[in-house]
């Protein structure tokens, strides 16, 4: 439900497109920050069914964690850590989702010992 609600809404209000032409064309992304903007949201929206099924856990995580710090650095760090309250549009809540994946990659934890066994 998370990710949902980190998608849905700018797919429905027409923002990503502003975000693709109007920031990531702008900061060097042209001719395909349309592209990339729904690129990112897709991926999002994917990775919620497929998570639902327990299905490619592992590269919809690793996915998605990659976007997530790719935007703390781009758009997020900037505005520091709260979301609301402290702040606004803090990196805050990319943490949660960050943690969140790695609870799905690693449901048990890293193993001490070799990573091998």
């Amino acid at each position: 439900m998370i990710m949902a609600m980190h998608c849905i809404p700018t797919m429905l209000d027409g923002s990503i497109n502003g975000f693709g032409t109007e920031y990531l064309d702008k900061v060097g992304f042209a001719p395909f920050g349309l592209f990339l903007a729904w690129a990112v949201k897709l991926t999002h929206l994917i990775a919620i069914p497929l998570l639902l099924f327990n299905r490619y856990v592992m590269p919809v995580a690793i996915a998605n964690i990659l976007i997530l710090i790719v935007g703390i650095f781009m758009v997020h760090l900037e505005n520091g850590w709260y979301v609301v309250g402290g702040g606004r549009n803090g990196i805050e809540f990319n943490f949660l989702l960050i943690f969140s994946f790695l609870t799905l990659m690693f449901p048990h934890g890293l193993k001490r010992g070799n990573p091998l066994k």
